[in-house]
């Protein structure tokens, strides 16, 4: 058994391994892709940095944008469709209880568009959480997929650039430190975002 996970490793490190792994997945063609970014807006735990580098590496800068992005997208319209239906009246009755969950409800309501805009430009803002919190709020729907569906226009080809980056890297190294670069400078934008709105 130990034997098999050393073989794994080894074959994990070689450039013909993750070629393989590209070209089946190109196979499945576009459904998977998108079916996979889409059921990241419902499980935050998966990461959209690596869903969004596979579809590049299998099916190209532009496509695997497209793919993520549509994915994406439509994840988010229908989780936060599942919020509002199920969840809003909930915690509706919640907050009249407890005025601190109406209050962080108020802020919502009352969110700036450019803020909400820019929250989700940032792929490691968690985007689950502010899906949920636009579902559970009386923000205008139709004005949250706009922002949402433009955000991640800019977001997603952030993500597909480190991803290019990524694959380009199996022939020239220096693009897996302008890959990683452009990982922390995001990562730590984000994070000073949730900071500054108490969403850590």
């Amino acid at each position: 058994m130990n034997l098999q996970i050393v073989e794994l490793f080894e074959k994990m490190g070689t450039v013909e391994f993750w070629e393989q792994l590209f070209l089946s997945f190109q196979i499945l063609g576009p459904l998977v892709p998108m079916l996979i970014a889409m059921v990241e807006a419902f499980i935050p735990a998966l990461p959209l940095i690596a869903i969004v580098t596979l579809n590049v590496a299998a099916h190209g800068v532009i496509l695997g944008f497209v793919y993520s992005w549509v994915g994406s997208v439509v994840g988010s319209i229908l989780f936060f469709a599942l919020c509002r239906k199920l969840f809003k009246p909930r915690i509706a009755r919640f907050a009249d209880k407890h005025p601190k969950i109406q209050k962080a409800r108020n802020w919502v309501n009352g969110i700036n568009k450019k803020a909400l805009f820019f929250f989700f430009t940032m792929p490691f803002t968690p985007s689950c959480f502010v899906n949920f919190a636009m579902g559970v709020s009386d923000f205008d729907g139709k004005t949250y997929v706009k922002i949402m569906a433009g955000a991640k226009v800019v977001m997603l080809l952030l993500l597909a650039l480190f991803g290019q980056s990524v694959v380009q890297a199996f022939e020239n190294p220096i693009f897996i430190v302008l890959a990683v670069l452009l990982v922390v400078v995001l990562y730590l934008v984000s994070k000073y975002i949730r900071k500054k709105h108490n969403l850590d």
